[in-house]
């Protein structure tokens, strides 16, 4: 019996589970632990394999999110800066919402894994996002759903309306257009070209008016072009000109990886910054400066002068 097929769209579904890659992975390969152990008892008149490891990998995410606290986004946990000149300091008792490295899984439906539905998600009760994604994303009907969770199809569809009223109101549910779209490359190979020119009023130019910029670990965030482009002024103020970036995606949306400038003239990692383009505009900019994310992207920590330019 061959589990390795269903890899790649488990590590997604556990990852919207989780709002975290690096658990949701690990929990994947403990489902394959357990679907391995357990292949005797397997009863393919009951269930397909797929339904079968959803089941094992559903009650493997609903475990290990007992007596956990969500995953946010610094927008999800007050209300924007004012103080453009607040410390950075990081929140790292806070357990972060991280994002999706799109090249290293092979999973569909990308656009229910942007950020924003990922952040609403975690807002609902576990069993209840476990049901959403289930019905909603990946399309199993409610007795199969009903079955995986050991309740009723009724209780599954009470639950999902519950479900969609609560993603609904926090703002899940928004459009973004696809990263492939050819407005939305022209708006980041734009983004790029203004950043490493270290070109603030061309980056604002970009932006919607209520562009929001957040950065985790630092539970800091703005609100509007104008405090997007003076937090940008003191960027460059605090870490030099000629930056570096490379355009990669992340969560089904664009994300660049952002290298800051050295001292002898090589660059180092910084951040990814996970992009969402509407109406042909940036709106927001999600900055993960956590190194762990470079990590999981596949990303070097140091670069030599301007040789680094991975696939785009």
């Amino acid at each position: 019996m061959d589990f390795e097929p269903y890899r790649g769209e488990l590590v997604a579904y556990c990852y919207r589970m989780l709002g975290s890659f690096h658990e949701a992975e690990d929990l994947v390969q403990e489902t394959m632990l357990r679907a391995w152990k357990a292949r005797d008892r397997y009863d393919a008149t009951r269930a397909s394999v797929r339904t079968w490891l959803y089941r094992i990998a559903t009650n493997a995410c609903l475990t290990a999110l007992e007596g956990r606290a969500r995953r946010p986004l610094p927008s999800g946990l007050g209300a924007p800066g004012e103080d453009i000149g607040a410390p950075l300091t990081p929140a790292l008792d806070v357990p972060w919402l991280e994002p999706f490295p799109d090249a290293r899984h092979d999973a569909e439906a990308r656009a229910d894994l942007r950020l924003a539905l990922v952040a609403a998600l975690q807002v609902l009760p576990p069993r209840q996002r476990a049901v959403l994604v289930l019905r909603e994303v990946l399309q199993f009907t409610a007795a199969e759903v009903a079955d995986q969770l050991g309740t009723t199809a009724a209780a599954v569809n009470s639950a999902l309306q519950r479900a969609r009223g609560a993603v609904a109101e926090v703002g899940g549910a928004d459009e973004v257009t696809e990263p492939g779209d050819p407005e939305v490359r022209a708006v980041v190979q734009r983004y790029v070209s203004a950043f490493e020119a270290a070109d603030v009023p061309a980056l604002v130019r970009l932006l919607t008016d209520d562009a929001v910029l957040e950065m985790p670990p630092v539970p800091l965030w703005y609100r509007g072009s104008r405090a997007y482009g003076r937090f940008l002024d003191r960027v460059f103020a605090l870490r030099g000109t000629g930056w570096r970036m490379t355009v990669l995606t992340a969560n089904g949306q664009p994300a660049l990886a952002a290298y800051a400038p050295e001292p002898d003239g090589g660059h180092r990692l910084h951040s990814l910054q996970v992009v969402t383009v509407t109406g042909g505009r940036v709106a927001r900019t999600v900055v993960f400066a956590d190194p762990r994310v470079g990590e999981a992207f596949g990303l070097p920590a140091r670069t030599d002068g301007d040789g680094f330019r991975p696939e785009r």
